[in-house]
């Protein structure tokens, strides 16, 4: 019996170009902002929305006849956005969870 390893890397996966480390092994901030990593993912999440939209307009009009194609966009932008709502509440609650501490 072969081990994950031997399946090799997922192919065609990707994160959103803004995720990733921001800081060196110093802990100097290397790279973007936590409002700019946000605000890049939320411009990612609205352009898989956007395709998405404009992939289900075109099916209608009859330009894609692959309804897979739709699917498979309109799935990949509900992922995404249910990710960003999930980020959403993870920073609502520790938001919340700061301003219980007592000084």
């Amino acid at each position: 019996m072969e081990g994950i390893d031997a399946l090799g890397p997922v192919q065609g996966g990707s994160l959103p170009r803004s995720v990733g480390p921001t800081f060196r092994q110093d802990g100097v901030s290397g790279g973007l902002s936590f409002k700019e990593t946000l605000n890049g993912f939320l411009g990612d999440v609205n352009q898989l929305q956007k395709q998405a939209d404009e992939s289900v307009k075109k099916l209608a009009s009859g330009e894609i006849t692959d309804v897979h194609q739709v699917m498979t966009a309109s799935e990949e932008a509900k992922v995404a956005f249910n990710l960003m709502m999930e980020i959403r509440n993870k920073v609502m609650e520790a938001y919340q969870e700061v301003m219980r501490i007592r000084l």
